[in-house]
Protein backbone atom coordinates (compact mmCIF):
# COMPACT_ATOMS: atom_id res chain seq x y z
CA UNK A 1 0.00 0.00 0.00
CA UNK A 2 0.98 3.67 -0.80
CA UNK A 3 1.93 5.97 1.71
CA UNK A 4 -0.09 9.01 1.10
CA UNK A 5 1.81 11.74 2.57
CA UNK A 6 4.72 11.01 1.07
CA UNK A 7 2.88 10.66 -2.38
CA UNK A 8 1.48 14.08 -1.63
CA UNK A 9 5.16 15.31 -0.98
CA UNK A 10 6.56 14.08 -4.04
CA UNK A 11 3.56 15.96 -5.64
CA UNK A 12 4.20 18.97 -4.16
CA UNK A 13 8.23 18.91 -4.47
CA UNK A 14 7.42 18.43 -8.15
CA UNK A 15 5.06 21.14 -8.48
CA UNK A 16 7.96 23.40 -6.26
CA UNK A 17 10.28 22.29 -9.37
CA UNK A 18 7.81 23.44 -11.64
CA UNK A 19 7.95 26.98 -10.28
CA UNK A 20 11.35 27.29 -9.56
CA UNK A 21 12.17 26.46 -13.41
CA UNK A 22 9.18 29.42 -14.38
CA UNK A 23 11.12 31.96 -12.04
CA UNK A 24 14.49 31.38 -13.75
CA UNK A 25 13.23 31.18 -16.83
CA UNK A 26 11.29 34.62 -16.29
CA UNK A 27 14.58 35.72 -14.71
CA UNK A 28 16.71 35.28 -17.66
CA UNK A 29 14.52 37.24 -20.38
CA UNK A 30 15.59 40.50 -20.57
CA UNK A 31 12.43 43.15 -19.74
CA UNK A 32 14.42 46.62 -20.14
CA UNK A 33 16.00 46.64 -16.69
CA UNK A 34 19.66 46.06 -16.03
CA UNK A 35 18.94 42.36 -14.26
CA UNK A 36 22.48 40.17 -13.61
CA UNK A 37 20.22 36.97 -14.18
CA UNK A 38 20.63 37.93 -17.71
CA UNK A 39 24.25 36.21 -17.68
CA UNK A 40 23.76 33.23 -15.94
CA UNK A 41 23.92 31.25 -18.81
CA UNK A 42 27.00 32.99 -20.27
CA UNK A 43 30.08 30.59 -19.97
CA UNK A 44 33.34 32.20 -20.94
CA UNK A 45 36.50 30.03 -21.86
CA UNK A 46 38.93 30.41 -18.88
CA UNK A 47 42.23 28.43 -18.96
CA UNK A 48 40.99 26.01 -20.98
CA UNK A 49 37.59 25.52 -18.88
CA UNK A 50 34.09 26.58 -19.71
CA UNK A 51 33.51 27.92 -16.89
CA UNK A 52 29.79 30.40 -15.49
CA UNK A 53 30.80 33.83 -16.03
CA UNK A 54 30.29 34.95 -12.10
CA UNK A 55 33.53 32.59 -11.28
CA UNK A 56 35.73 34.89 -13.14
CA UNK A 57 33.97 38.32 -12.74
CA UNK A 58 32.28 40.99 -10.77
CA UNK A 59 28.69 41.46 -12.12
CA UNK A 60 27.10 44.29 -10.72
CA UNK A 61 24.53 46.77 -12.09
CA UNK A 62 25.42 50.58 -11.70
CA UNK A 63 22.18 51.80 -12.82
CA UNK A 64 18.76 50.89 -14.22
CA UNK A 65 20.28 50.62 -17.69
CA UNK A 66 23.66 49.25 -17.32
CA UNK A 67 25.20 45.97 -16.30
CA UNK A 68 29.40 46.55 -15.41
CA UNK A 69 31.28 43.35 -15.91
CA UNK A 70 35.12 43.56 -13.47
CA UNK A 71 37.08 40.54 -14.51
CA UNK A 72 39.67 39.43 -11.82
CA UNK A 73 42.39 38.95 -14.15
CA UNK A 74 42.83 41.26 -16.94
CA UNK A 75 43.55 38.74 -19.48
CA UNK A 76 40.28 36.92 -19.66
CA UNK A 77 38.82 40.21 -20.64
CA UNK A 78 38.52 39.12 -24.22
CA UNK A 79 37.24 35.91 -23.45
CA UNK A 80 34.43 37.55 -21.25
CA UNK A 81 33.72 39.25 -24.43
CA UNK A 82 33.54 36.89 -26.81
CA UNK A 83 31.07 34.64 -24.54
CA UNK A 84 28.84 37.21 -24.14
CA UNK A 85 28.78 38.04 -28.33
CA UNK A 86 28.37 34.28 -28.78
CA UNK A 87 25.72 33.97 -26.47
CA UNK A 88 21.81 34.29 -26.70
CA UNK A 89 22.25 37.66 -24.79
CA UNK A 90 22.27 40.37 -27.55
CA UNK A 91 23.91 43.27 -26.50
CA UNK A 92 27.17 44.21 -28.07
CA UNK A 93 29.61 45.04 -24.49
CA UNK A 94 31.73 47.52 -24.99
CA UNK A 95 35.49 47.36 -22.57
CA UNK A 96 37.41 50.19 -21.61
CA UNK A 97 40.44 47.66 -20.62
CA UNK A 98 38.91 47.24 -16.97
CA UNK A 99 35.40 46.67 -17.00
CA UNK A 100 33.17 45.57 -19.44
CA UNK A 101 29.74 47.58 -20.02
CA UNK A 102 26.26 46.29 -21.06
CA UNK A 103 23.77 48.91 -21.92
CA UNK A 104 20.73 48.25 -21.79
CA UNK A 105 18.15 49.31 -25.02
CA UNK A 106 14.77 50.37 -24.08
CA UNK A 107 12.59 48.06 -25.49
CA UNK A 108 9.89 48.89 -28.12
CA UNK A 109 6.28 48.70 -27.70
CA UNK A 110 6.31 45.93 -29.78
CA UNK A 111 9.16 43.88 -28.69
CA UNK A 112 7.13 44.46 -24.69
CA UNK A 113 4.42 42.77 -26.46
CA UNK A 114 6.50 39.69 -27.89
CA UNK A 115 8.52 39.42 -24.22
CA UNK A 116 4.89 39.10 -22.34
CA UNK A 117 4.10 36.65 -25.56
CA UNK A 118 7.23 34.78 -24.37
CA UNK A 119 6.95 35.39 -20.36
CA UNK A 120 3.35 33.73 -20.76
CA UNK A 121 4.33 30.44 -23.07
CA UNK A 122 7.08 29.55 -20.27
CA UNK A 123 4.71 30.34 -17.37
CA UNK A 124 1.92 28.03 -19.46
CA UNK A 125 4.79 24.87 -19.78
CA UNK A 126 5.10 25.54 -15.92
CA UNK A 127 1.21 25.36 -15.11
CA UNK A 128 1.00 22.08 -17.72
CA UNK A 129 3.76 20.71 -15.87
CA UNK A 130 2.11 21.52 -12.29
CA UNK A 131 -1.35 20.00 -14.16
CA UNK A 132 0.73 16.63 -14.88
CA UNK A 133 2.46 16.44 -11.66
CA UNK A 134 -1.60 16.71 -10.26
CA UNK A 135 -3.11 14.09 -12.78
CA UNK A 136 -0.03 11.46 -12.13
CA UNK A 137 -0.17 11.52 -7.95
CA UNK A 138 -4.18 10.96 -8.88
CA UNK A 139 -3.71 8.36 -11.01
CA UNK A 140 -1.30 6.91 -8.07
CA UNK A 141 -4.50 7.70 -5.69
CA UNK A 142 -6.83 5.60 -7.57
CA UNK A 143 -4.20 2.36 -8.42
CA UNK A 144 -3.86 2.54 -4.34
CA UNK A 145 -7.89 1.80 -3.65
CA UNK A 146 -7.26 -1.54 -5.97
CA UNK A 147 -4.67 -2.18 -3.26
CA UNK A 148 -6.09 -1.24 -0.20
CA UNK A 149 -6.61 2.30 0.44
CA UNK A 150 -10.13 3.40 1.88
CA UNK A 151 -12.25 5.52 -0.41
CA UNK A 152 -12.37 8.23 2.21
CA UNK A 153 -8.49 8.26 2.60
CA UNK A 154 -8.52 8.64 -1.35
CA UNK A 155 -11.32 11.75 -1.41
CA UNK A 156 -9.22 13.66 1.38
CA UNK A 157 -5.54 12.82 -0.86
CA UNK A 158 -7.31 14.51 -3.53
CA UNK A 159 -8.64 17.45 -1.96
CA UNK A 160 -5.13 17.60 -0.41
CA UNK A 161 -3.62 17.18 -3.97
CA UNK A 162 -6.25 20.00 -5.56
CA UNK A 163 -5.43 22.68 -2.70
CA UNK A 164 -1.86 21.81 -3.50
CA UNK A 165 -2.46 22.56 -7.40
CA UNK A 166 -4.28 25.71 -6.83
CA UNK A 167 -1.49 27.14 -4.53
CA UNK A 168 0.97 26.31 -7.37
CA UNK A 169 -1.02 27.86 -10.22
CA UNK A 170 -1.62 30.95 -8.13
CA UNK A 171 1.72 31.09 -7.80
CA UNK A 172 3.22 30.62 -10.99
CA UNK A 173 -0.03 33.70 -12.30
CA UNK A 174 1.51 35.88 -9.42
CA UNK A 175 4.70 35.31 -11.16
CA UNK A 176 3.82 35.95 -14.46
CA UNK A 177 2.05 39.06 -13.66
CA UNK A 178 4.79 40.48 -12.17
CA UNK A 179 7.12 39.79 -14.83
CA UNK A 180 4.43 41.02 -17.38
CA UNK A 181 4.10 44.18 -15.33
CA UNK A 182 8.18 45.01 -14.88
CA UNK A 183 8.17 44.47 -18.94
CA UNK A 184 5.16 46.66 -19.73
CA UNK A 185 6.54 49.27 -17.14
CA UNK A 186 8.13 52.20 -19.28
Amino acid sequence: MIDVKKTLKDGEERMEMAAMFLEESLNRIRAGRANVAILDGVRVNSYGQKVPLNQVATVTTPDARTIAIKPWDRKTIRDIEKAIMDSDVGITPENNGEVIRLGIPQPTEERRKELVKQCNKIGEKAKVEVRNVRSDVKDKLKKAIKDGLSEDNEKDAELELQKLHDKFIKKLDELLAAKNKEIMTV
